[in-house]
């Protein structure tokens, strides 16, 4: 019982980690309330600054792919205990991300600054609704599954630990994967552009879409007829771009 209870105290305190990590990322992203932030005072000469951020956003998209690969699941679950692995995914990220926060180099420069008030208001209004979607479709999905809190729970309680069925509710009847859709507004909607911010949206925008081909490699051998017919069928980030199949 006591295996039983630090695993879902790990798990807990893996999943508070990320909750803090998230939060943390709203503020470092949009450039308010946080100690640092995308932009900022330069603090090197451009070539190490930029090298520095290079590093660091492929730290993080090295990690986020190859921990979340089955073949790399199949390997790290000798060591890390199956109810943990998700868990423990969860806290390597949150790690990466504080990484990134933390020695996250300012570069300064402009790319476009929107100076008229109701322009500001609608980008930074685009800017929540991208994180709001997020959260939402993390919660469409199994939230708490997806990270980490459901296996340490069923394990607590001694219940098995089942798959998730296949589905589309809500926002996935209309794109096959609204939570990046969710990242990218929230990523590319910001009244002043900078050199730093769009360096950090180019990066994970093509970190997405090579995610979203891996992912969807995993999602079809796990689901092979449902999930391939659910991708003929739905677009796979524009909403109302492909005109549903008869089934």
């Amino acid at each position: 019982m006591l295996k039983r209870i630090a695993f879902f105290i790990y798990g807990s305190l893996s999943y508070l980690l990320f909750l803090a990590t998230f939060l943390y990322a709203i503020g470092f992203i949009g450039n308010f309330g946080v100690p640092t932030a995308l932009d900022g005072a330069v603090r090197r000469p451009l070539g190490i600054a930029l090298a520095i951020d290079v590093v660091l956003l492929t730290l993080f998209a090295v990690q986020h792919s190859v921990m979340a690969r089955k073949g790399f699941k199949d390997w790290w679950t000798r060591i890390v205990p199956k109810p943990l692995e998700r868990s423990t995914y969860v806290l390597f990220s949150s790690a990466a991300l504080i990484l990134l926060f933390w020695q996250w180099e300012p570069l300064g420069g402009v790319v476009w600054s929107i100076d008229d008030p109701a322009g500001r208001i609608v980008l930074r209004s685009l800017f929540a609704f991208g994180w709001a979607l997020v959260l939402v479709s993390t919660f469409l999905i199994n939230h708490f599954d997806l990270f980490g809190m459901r296996q340490v729970y069923l394990y607590l309680v001694g219940r098995p630990y089942t798959n998730l069925k296949f589905g589309t509710p809500g926002p996935y009847r209309l794109v096959r994967h609204p939570l990046y859709v969710g990242w990218l507004f929230a990523f590319w909607s910001t009244p002043t552009m900078t050199l730093a911010h769009l360096l950090f949206s180019v990066a994970t925008t093509a970190y997405i879409l090579i995610a979203i081909q891996l992912e969807e490699r995993d999602l079809t051998r796990e689901h092979p007829e449902s999930y391939e017919a659910y991708r003929r069928s739905v677009p796979m980030l524009i909403p109302f771009t492909r005109r549903r199949q008869a089934s």
